[in-house]
């Protein structure tokens, strides 16, 4: 919002609730379409019905990926009052809180939920098995600047398209990733073969409108959005950039 940055690829949740106030922010294209989250528990805990007041660690009490952990639980036969969810921080602070026995369970992304089940740890579930649906990722702008400078934006976008890489190439990619990611070529490797299995990226960089959709709920649920403010993607996402980019990529 300071003009400090021009682009963040981070959750939309942010940029809904200023496009849908009338706020200058806009999501120009989608990454992570489906949620890259499993639930993780000590060698403990084998069971949902286990996790009843264990120690479960979670970035907030309100963000997406605890709102996803509830609707599994749920699923499993689990009410909320059945979980001790505590706020900890992102997935590399839950995985040195794991290795170090102070938390009993939690969210993680790939690919360390796979540098846990190799120490012993269990893993629970895919979260997309139970919401298959959650717009995870976008990259975000300020639709005014944007509207000043397309080419700009419409070049960033094709830039992000060039991730059809990862789909193309998967070995190279891994070995990228396992760089960036500090983790093992193979963790790395597995991570990527997974995500396009499961259709977590999509390789056009297309939204899942519906996954969008019930981010907005998921905020009206909270109380963050009027619950008789209907949500209205047309003035959340300008699309425009993306089918400029996605006619030009190469």
């Amino acid at each position: 919002m300071s003009g400090a940055s021009q682009f963040s690829i981070v959750g939309p949740d942010a940029s809904i609730i200023d496009a849908m106030k009338n706020g200058p922010q806009r999501i120009v294209a989608g990454i992570v379409r489906k949620p890259p989250l499993f639930l993780i528990a000590k060698p403990g805990i084998k069971s949902f019905a286990e996790l009843k007041g264990a120690n479960i660690g979670a970035l907030s009490l309100t963000e997406g990926s605890s709102k996803l952990l509830i609707k599994m639980a749920r699923a499993e036969g689990l009410t909320r009052e059945d979980l001790k969810i505590t706020a900890v921080g992102g997935a590399p602070a839950r995985q040195t809180l794991f290795k170090d026995g102070k938390i009993d369970a939690g969210m993680q992304p790939m690919p360390l939920n796979y540098e846990l089940e190799a120490l012993g740890f269990n893993n629970l579930g895919w979260a997309g098995e139970y919401e298959p649906d959650w717009q995870f990722t976008t990259v975000n702008t300020d639709g005014e600047w944007a509207r000043r400078n397309p080419k700009v934006v419409t070049g960033f976008v094709r830039a992000l398209l060039r991730q059809q890489f990862i789909f193309a190439n998967p070995n190279e990619a891994a070995k990228i990733a396992a760089d960036v990611l500090k983790t093992p070529e193979p963790l790395a490797a597995r991570a990527i073969s997974e995500a396009v299995r499961l259709g977590i990226l999509d390789p056009q960089l297309n939204l899942s409108e519906v996954g969008m959709l019930k981010i907005y709920e998921n905020m009206q649920t909270d109380g963050t959005m009027p619950p008789d403010l209907k949500f209205d993607i047309r003035k959340v996402v300008d699309h425009s950039y993306l089918r400029a980019a996605q006619a030009g990529a190469r």
